[in-house]
């Protein structure tokens, strides 16, 4: 596969992200508006406490998921079929048994499981079979979720995102007539169960067809084998492991620290910042794979390239859409939270951790994702560490000292400055040969320069506000809107190189004459 197949591959694969998450998005909140309508209080808090379980699963992971997706990119570019095989054959094995031993605890300890929730007498028996069921589904899901992470290794990311979206609309559906006709909580279960295995299944069928050479075997299991994956998989996984504690561990410092409400402040503030978060991401999200297969290549010189590339381009993402969260942010804390009136330490919450992901995009999303697949986990590993490290020091340290939401917040800020741009960047400006301003000039600036006529806008919108009919939401809508077509001009004019917009331009023409053609008309 060249650079250029890699390449359209990474944009194809970046826009299924970004159709996944929307679709996602919009699917969850139908389905817990639902349930929590549809459910008894008992039943949807058992639900949602069993769910929850199933976001930790991660943590069971052992960074195999991520070494798979490595090794199936890598060992593919060789057609070393054999060592593929016992590769995923030891990960798949080793997922069998680690979740067969937590469905036998289950079987054995279910009944004091459920006692200990606090489950009511007369629904202990049903939730008892419900926990046994979702785990019994989960222990399935976790080897099989290794199929999906081979089709991210074989860069097909956009077919694994279509069979998750297709399976996410199927189930809405499905559990709108479960509830509709009372079938009950664990056919419930059991539905939603179905359609979190069946794209899983989907993904092995498709990704062993990509593979003929590949064989799956009890038999090719090998402890040698388990011993040298985990000398990748370990660093993934405490990196992972890290984000986790990058990412979660605020709000049990404010529990701990502080109190509940806290918790309650700093939790609406960060979901705008979530959603930020989500919405800049999904490019990078494909780069994992794409590394691995030109570092498989030992082609250097285009891994230079995408290092620097998709910094650019994730910057050229991320500008335009923190100004337009930065400016609006009250406006959008009221249509996420349904309160007419944003706490200020919510709102100063929000603008901290808008601007830590904002940093983190440029310093540290593209870099740890294309460094970790290119033989830098080690080091990557103990810089994750360092600066999980500073996070927790300096957040416990600044609320204890002030006794403020804002200040937990601040304290996962300054390591993220500091480690991105004291270390991180200064690495990738020596990756691939360039000083850290040039990298900077390359990547950064022509974003800034691009958001300079958006930026303008906004403020002047300070100052004039178009609702009609008094609405504050009305107005973000329609001055977004102007605003939006503004940074894209400036971005076109000033963000995109010359070769890239007359390409853009080429593209977009291209497909409007085939899309106007009339029957007759000779297409180009």
């Amino acid at each position: 596969m060249s650079y250029q197949e890699v390449k359209r591959n990474i944009w194809s694969n970046a826009i299924s992200n970004y159709v996944r998450t929307v679709l996602g998005m919009i699917v969850g909140l139908l389905t817990f508006r639902m349930l929590y309508q549809s459910m008894p209080p008992e039943q949807f808090g058992f639900w949602s406490l069993l769910w929850s379980v199933f976001g930790y699963g991660i943590l069971l992971d052992f960074g195999f998921g991520f070494a798979a997706q490595k090794r199936v990119a890598e060992l593919s570019v060789k057609q070393d079929w054999d060592e593929l095989s016992r590769v995923l054959s030891t990960i798949l094995f080793f997922y069998f048994g680690v979740a067969a031993a937590i469905v036998l605890v289950v079987l054995v300890a279910s009944r004091p499981i459920v006692g200990l929730f606090g489950v009511s007498a007369a629904n202990a028996e049903e939730f008892r079979k419900v926990l046994i069921l979702f785990f019994m589904g989960i222990g399935l899901a976790f080897p099989m979720g290794i199929f999906p992470e081979i089709l991210r290794g074989q860069q097909r990311i956009r077919l694994a995102n279509n069979l998750i979206s297709a399976a996410l609309v199927l189930r809405l559906a499905t559990l709108w007539l479960a509830l509709k006709y009372e079938w009950g909580f664990f056919a419930v279960m059991a539905i939603a169960l179905f359609y979190a295995l069946a794209p899983d299944f989907l993904a092995a069928l498709l990704a062993l067809k990509r593979m003929p050479g590949v064989k799956l075997r009890p038999g090719l299991f090998s402890k040698a084998m388990i011993g040298d994956t985990m000398r990748f998989s370990v660093f993934a996984y405490i990196s992972t492991a890290t984000n986790l504690v990058l990412g979660k561990t605020d709000q049990l410092v404010l529990g701990v620290a502080l109190s509940v409400a806290a918790v309650a402040l700093y939790q609406a503030g960060a979901k705008v910042a979530e959603v930020f978060s989500q919405f800049t991401k999904q490019v990078q999200d494909t780069l994992s794979p794409a590394a691995a297969h030109l570092h498989a290549t030992g082609d250097r010189a285009a891994l230079q390239d995408l290092l620097v590339n998709s910094t650019r381009w994730s910057v050229l993402i991320a500008t335009p859409l923190y100004l337009l969260c930065a400016f609006y942010l009250d406006e959008l804390l009221q249509l996420l939270t349904g309160d007419r009136i944003i706490d200020r330490k919510t709102w100063e919450v929000g603008h901290v951790l808008l601007f830590w992901y904002y940093t983190t995009i440029l310093t540290h999303s593209v870099s740890k994702r294309i460094f970790m697949m290119t033989g830098h986990e080690r080091p990557l590993m103990w810089l994750g560490l360092a600066e999980a490290g500073a996070n927790l020091v300096f957040s416990v340290g600044l609320v204890l000292w002030f006794k403020s939401v804002v200040a937990v917040a601040i304290g996962s800020l300054i390591p993220s400055l500091y480690f991105g741009w004291v270390h991180l960047w200064p690495w990738v400006a020596r990756d691939v040969g360039i000083s850290g301003w040039v990298l900077f000039r390359r990547t950064v600036l022509p974003s800034w320069l691009g958001a300079i006529p958006l930026l303008a806008l906004l403020i002047g919108f300070q100052f004039i506000t178009l609702a009609p009919g008094g609405s504050v939401r009305g107005a973000m809508f329609i001055e977004g809107t102007i605003a939006g077509l503004v940074g894209a001009y400036g971005l076109w004019r000033f963000g995109l190189k010359p070769s890239e917009r007359t390409s853009l331009t080429n593209k977009l023409g291209g497909r409007f004459r085939r899309g106007g053609a009339t029957p007759g008309a000779s297409t180009p």
